[in-house]
């Protein structure tokens, strides 16, 4: 029993020891006031408020050691610019708040923000996104959200991604809405985006002022919106976009985070009429922290939805709460201004002594939030990552996500490794489901659907036919077109994936320059024609890729370069190479006697009778087989040598003579742009755009002539200019193609001195229909169509003219050159050799054969004497005497037939 005393006296002492120490810590806790401005009433505002008081009972049960509670004062803003101001001054000025939580929306912020920096009150807002409100620069300002401007990177990475190249804003008239636009136009530009127009909602439109803005939407071409709307702007807007016809197939919209961020407490009739948008939303990542906060919040608030507005209401305070636990108890008075004066009470707004420190400890506050890292950096929350939505059903599906290092992405746990340049979207994102309930990716561009067609303008007086015709239809008295610029525009908007109606427009009031400016004015908006793409009228409007060959081709006249007369069969050798070869028909005939004369009887006889022997061999080897037979060893290697030199040289020289005689040899009569230049010759131009580069060129105005049509150009070229016409004319190569059909055999071109793009189709600067134009070019150059085109419309005139682009050259100039001694020294050398090598062979074989004679008469006497040793003369006789090889020649050849030896 005793024991049991003392158990409870023990206990009891324990018990009255922890109430004493309770009591001492509640004593040394410090309340510091904490305003909070709030659109009282809303569901937003009732979610916000919950949030605030969840985290501070959160706060301070986690952290009962702390010596500061935040004791919170709520005033109602009542949704106005005006009385969230007055809020803020009663709170500074009477509460003597250390720190401001809110307010909710931008326009409420702006004022606020200043008179935070003048009393050194900290103003933190967790719903606040406008970037204009960073313009202020207040060291005293906190955003606990993301700047609207940080998630422009991922609207363009998506525009980027899918190819559209017009894009439409719709926001709204005040600071909220105006905010996001000056870096939204920036990223758009850096991807060569084009901004048409936008589309501006007052925050207190009507219905009636929300569908004419729509129905204008509606009668522009561009399909793809940006959207940055508050909730229920964007909840009528979007009902209204259903009603007029908006969100059918074709149709883009792209929605911020300010509505697809609350796409959770959007009812079902809200979320109906944005099927098939996308959307960029706040990226929240999952934690256990995070899913026990909305079981809490689901059992506590059932009937409440949470949205990352919440999650970063919390965050914030919880933030607060740490930054004033860090800052501690000193100095939590205010410096008033002297009473005595007669100030206002917002010139008299006391400073905080509080603020400095508290201003330092936010600054460096860190932890993980339920939103996710919290961290202030320059006074901003800084987003890692953005998820994109495609609205769907009952709410947002997720497609994928962004990051800045690697762009979009389907899985945030399965990053690539690096940005690729090429890829398809469905390498990127998840698939989508557009507007119209469709999965065709939009073109965002289209005609508009208000009737209106494009008015293209064709010039009537054209040049050259072949490229646009204009006829009369004498019925209807309308103007018809036809031509290979036409027919190929007609099958470029075949290729085209969608429909564009159109109507050609004649033009007739001035030259090409003057058509290309009607686009710039509006009066057109298109033309087709054969218009040279130049720098000069890129500067108003834009070009399509050409649809013909480029360059500026030199056409010259040409002329036969061999002059024909009786003399021609002597031009195919030089004056060397005749008396060359005759001198060694006479030497090798020489040698051929000289070595078979003592031993041969064909070479035998009578002094006249040799010589003409010496010339009849020589000269007959070029026609036919000589009748003497050769017999020694030396004479034969001479002939089979002489033999293969005529007839290399016989032959050549009737190649030569039969080029001659059938073949032109044409040539330039001139050769390049400089030649011209140099001489001062006068040059015939087609274009303006020639005129321009012959002028830089150095040309004087007086050697330029204009030409208007090829028959009037081949009059110049034909006159030349002694009688008044040109010397060469510059024409684009297009036209060289049409002109050289007609009159391939007079001319030529030569040189494309000037470089140029070729023709093209004209648009207005900015038009989409340029790249889709574009693209369709390259699909018809690259199918059968284009040849088709070609060869219906380019086909020579002259049937013996051959297409002057595949070949240049219709007549090949072949240049002629005489066969001269330079091509045939090295055989003439052989021969020489040879003959020098037989002759000096018998010379010694016939000193050797006379020794002791150095008479010259007796030598040549010997020599004329048959030489009896010979074995070449025995078998002679063999052959005589049983009837073959009788000699012919010579009085002894005679008698010893007559004799029979």
């Amino acid at each position: 029993m005793k024991r049991e005393n003392n158990l409870v006296l023990s206990l009891l002492f324990f018990v009255i020891v922890f109430l004493m120490q309770v009591g001492e810590a509640q004593n040394r806790i410090t309340n510091v006031n904490v305003g909070i401005v709030n659109d009282i009433g809303t569901a937003y505002s009732n979610m916000t408020l919950l949030c605030i008081n969840m985290s501070l009972s959160d706060f301070y049960s986690s952290h009962p050691e702390t010596q500061t509670r935040l004791v919170t004062t709520v005033v109602d803003s009542k949704n106005d610019v005006v009385t969230a101001a007055a809020a803020a001054l009663d709170l500074i000025t009477n509460k003597e708040v250390k720190a401001i939580l809110g307010p909710w929306t931008s326009m409420q912020a702006q004022f606020m923000i200043e008179m935070g920096q003048k009393s050194q009150v900290p103003i933190v807002t967790y719903s606040a996104t406008s970037p204009s409100l960073a313009s202020i620069r207040s060291q005293y300002f906190f955003r606990a959200t993301y700047d609207d401007s940080s998630q422009v990177h991922a609207i363009k990475e998506i525009i980027k991604l899918f190819g559209w190249r017009e894009v439409a804003p719709v926001y709204v008239d005040d600071t909220f809405g105006e905010g996001i636009m000056p870096r939204l136009t920036d990223v758009l530009q850096e991807i060569n985006v084009r901004i048409p127009y936008r589309t501006v909602i007052s925050p207190n439109a009507t219905d009636d002022e929300i569908s004419v803005e729509l129905l204008r939407m509606m009668t522009l071409p561009t399909r793809v919106f940006v959207v940055h709307l508050v909730e229920l702007l964007a909840s009528r807007f979007f009902a209204k976009a259903t009603e007029i016809g908006l969100m059918k197939q074709g149709y883009v919209w792209i929605l911020t985070n300010t509505i697809t961020d609350v796409l959770s407490i959007m009812n079902e009739t809200e979320i109906e009429t944005m099927q098939g948008v996308l959307g960029v939303k706040t990226y929240v990542p999952r934690s256990k922290e995070l899913e026990n906060f909305r079981s809490r919040w689901t059992k506590r608030f059932p009937i409440s939805d949470l949205n990352v507005y919440g999650l970063w209401a919390y965050d914030a305070t919880t933030a607060l709460a740490l930054a004033i636990e860090e800052a501690g108890t000193s100095n939590l008075t205010f410096v008033k201004m002297d009473a005595k004066r007669n100030v206002s009470e917002l010139q008299g707004l006391g400073v905080s002594q509080y603020g400095p420190k508290l201003l330092q400890t936010l600054s460096r506050v860190r932890f993980q939030g339920l939103a996710g890292d919290f961290q202030f950096i320059n006074g901003e929350l800084q987003p890692s990552v953005f998820e994109i939505v495609n609205v769907n059903g009952q709410g947002g599906r997720t497609i994928g996500f962004w990051m800045k290092e690697y762009g979009l992405f389907k899985n945030v746990d399965q990053k690539p490794a690096s940005k690729t340049t090429f890829s398809s979207w469905q390498d990127r994102l998840r698939p989508i489901i557009w507007p119209g309930d469709t999965t065709s990716v939009p073109k965002g561009w289209e005609i508009p659907t208000n009737g209106k067609r494009l008015q293209i303008g064709v010039p009537v007086n054209n040049t050259f036919q072949q490229f646009v015709k204009a006829t009369r239809d004498p019925i209807t008295n309308s103007t018809i077109f036809s031509g290979f610029s036409i027919d190929y525009f007609e099958a470029v908007i075949q290729a085209i994936p969608y429909d564009i109606s159109y109507d050609f427009i004649p033009f007739q009031d001035g030259g090409y320059d003057a058509l290309v400016y009607q686009v710039y004015l509006g009066k057109y908006d298109a033309v087709v024609a054969d218009t040279t793409i130049s720098s000069n009228r890129s500067m108003y409007v834009d070009f399509s890729l050409p649809y013909t060959p480029s360059g500026v081709g030199l056409v010259v006249p040409v002329k036969d370069s061999v002059r024909r007369s009786s003399t021609i069969f002597l031009m195919p050798l030089t004056l060397a190479l005749w008396l060359i070869s005759l001198l060694s028909f006479f030497i090798i005939g020489l040698v051929v006697w000289v070595l078979e004369h003592r031993v041969n009887p064909d070479f035998d006889g009578p002094g006249q009778y040799q010589l003409s022997t010496i010339f009849w061999f020589s000269f007959s080897i070029m026609v036919f087989a000589p009748r003497e037979r050769v017999l020694s060893f030396w004479a034969r290697v001479v002939v089979i040598i002489w033999y293969f030199l005529v007839l290399v040289l016989t032959q050549s020289y009737t190649a030569s003579l039969a080029s001659l005689l059938t073949t032109q040899h044409l040539h330039p009569t001139v050769t390049n742009i400089n030649s011209l230049l140099a001489k001062g010759e006068s040059v015939g131009y087609q274009s303006s755009f020639i005129l321009g580069r012959l002028r830089d060129s150095g040309f004087s105005e007086a050697s330029l002539v204009s030409y208007g049509s090829p028959e009037h150009c081949d009059a110049l070229l034909s006159k030349g200019q002694a009688e008044g016409g040109v010397s060469a004319v510059l024409m684009e190569v297009p036209y060289v193609r049409i002109f050289l059909g007609q009159y391939c055999n007079k001319y030529k071109m030569v040189q494309t001195p000037f470089k140029v793009d070729g023709l093209g189709f004209v648009f207005p600067i900015g038009s989409p229909l340029v790249a889709d134009i574009s693209r369709a070019i390259l699909k018809v150059e690259e199918s059968n169509k284009a040849n088709q085109l070609e060869n219906a419309w380019f086909k020579p005139i002259d049937e013996s003219c051959p297409d002057p682009l595949t070949n240049p050259d219709p007549n090949p100039s072949v240049s002629f050159r005489q066969l001269g001694f330079d091509s045939f020294w090295v055989l003439f050398l052989v021969a020489a050799i040879v003959c020098t090598m037989a002759l000096l062979k018998f010379v010694y074989q016939f000193l050797k054969e006379n020794p002791n004679q150095r008479n010259l008469r007796v030598l040549w006497e010997k020599f004329n004497e048959p030489d009896q040793k010979s074995y070449i003369k025995d078998v002679t006789k063999c052959q005589c005497s049983s009837g073959q090889g009788m000699p012919k020649n010579g009085q002894e050849g005679a008698n010893a037939v007559n004799n029979g030896n």
